[in-house]
């Protein structure tokens, strides 16, 4: 072992107290900084999978002009056989077909123009968590012919209920008259209130039998393992339907850019957090390191007067300060990580999120995420921001002068 690592581990343990405590602080703000960014990541993946679990998917194919204009006469041709072709590439993990328009539907007592949803009924809970939010009735199935599914404030706003008849008038993708008695067979209630009160689903082969769609469909929602793997499911969509031209896949974050957005929002203040806690970490370090030096004056003046360099004893400062932060690093990084491993696995719940998950076909629990980027993040900026703060002692040592330090003054 080099003598001035060893002489700098000496003098860490100089004042054993001091040292603890300090150790101890960098490795509580590395632990809690580790379990932050952990259960942060992991807030936003379980944020994302409930967003583009509801309806849009992880990805969409649809024809190149529809996310801009989305009107009737930019379908996707074949979608039904489409759809069941990119069902078997193994990226993809759900994928269903969809017919998208507007109609005013009217029952006994009330009307509301609304969205139409025609769905791949036996598909559809592979890409979208509606089914799983039936609150009344059944599911859209081929025993329910010309059957209609509420939302729940939907179903309020038409006071209509199970059985009820349902009027639908539109228009046509060909610009034809489309017309339709349809039958209440099932009311869901999704958790958005917007989305529930705007929008009905129907089968998608009466959907296309209504608004004159043949063989076409809106566009194609479908799910890839994970949100981490939407990137090579997107690649492999894209060589799938490299022969349509007309078509293209889009991910997330082109289909709900304010998700986005909400979470570099988010980040953004959570930065403020984190670097409020590592500058008061810092300074306790420099506080430590400089009360180092200034008792060690007369040690060092004669170190300097015997002939040692200035340059000598600040790269023994900044070497104790290295091992100093590595200490805290490593403690922090056991610590956090086990912290992190056990939650992730455990998940973390709060008030009313079991409540709700069951309502909303929802995960109750939140699970960190345990990744190198979340155990190392933190801790390397706290282990940089500590040598740094050895700066302001290393300049009071480069300006010691040897006769007044060995006098004490």
């Amino acid at each position: 072992m080099p003598l001035s690592l060893r002489l700098a581990w000496r003098n860490l343990w100089r004042h054993q107290r001091r040292t603890w405590l300090t150790v101890a602080a960098m490795a509580l703000c590395n632990t809690l900084l580790i379990f932050m960014i952990g259960l942060q990541a992991g807030s936003y993946l379980t944020m994302l999978n409930n967003n583009l679990a509801v309806f849009s998917g992880h990805l969409q194919v649809q024809h190149r002009d529809y996310h801009d204009q989305p009107k009737p006469r930019f379908s996707v041709a074949n979608g039904v056989a489409l759809a069941a072709r990119l069902r078997q590439l193994p990226e993809v993990s759900g994928a269903a077909a969809r017919g998208m328009g507007f109609a005013l539907l009217s029952s006994d007592k009330r009307s509301k123009a609304m969205q139409v949803i025609g769905v791949e009924a036996e598909y559809e809970a592979s890409v979208s968590s509606i089914p799983g939010t039936l609150r009344e009735g059944q599911y859209l199935s081929a025993d329910t012919p010309n059957g209609v599914l509420l939302g729940q404030r939907s179903a309020n706003h038409l006071k209509a209920n199970i059985g009820s008849e349902i009027t639908l008038l539109g228009s046509g993708r060909d610009g034809s008259f489309a017309a339709s008695v349809l039958t209440v067979v099932g009311i869901v209630d999704s958790g958005m209130e917007e989305f529930d009160r705007n929008t009905v689903f129907i089968r998608l082969s009466d959907f296309q039998d209504i608004f004159s769609y043949g063989d076409e469909v809106s566009h194609i929602a479908l799910l890839s393992a994970s949100i981490f793997e939407v990137a090579n499911t997107q690649a492999a969509i894209d060589g799938l339907i490299a022969d349509r031209e007309t078509l293209r896949s889009l991910d997330w974050d082109v289909l709900m850019p304010g998700l986005k957005q909400a979470i570099q929002s988010d980040i953004a203040s959570a930065l403020f957090i984190y670097t409020v806690l590592i500058i008061v970490v810092v300074f306790s370090v420099l506080n430590n390191q400089l009360m180092a030096v200034l008792e060690r004056r007369k040690e060092y003046g004669i170190l300097l007067s015997l002939g040692v360099a200035h340059r000598r004893l600040i790269g023994l400062l900044f070497t104790e300060t290295a091992l100093l932060a590595l200490l805290g690093l490593l403690v922090g990084i056991a610590l956090g990580g086990a912290l992190n491993e056990y939650f992730a696995i455990v998940g973390v719940q709060f008030a009313g999120m079991e409540e709700m998950g069951e309502k909303f076909n929802l995960p109750a629990r939140i699970h960190p995420i345990t990744h190198p980027l979340t155990l190392l993040a933190g801790p390397i900026i706290v282990f940089i921001g500590s040598v740094f703060a050895a700066l302001y002692p290393a300049i009071k040592l480069r300006h010691l002068n040897p006769v007044s330090a060995r006098a004490g003054l």
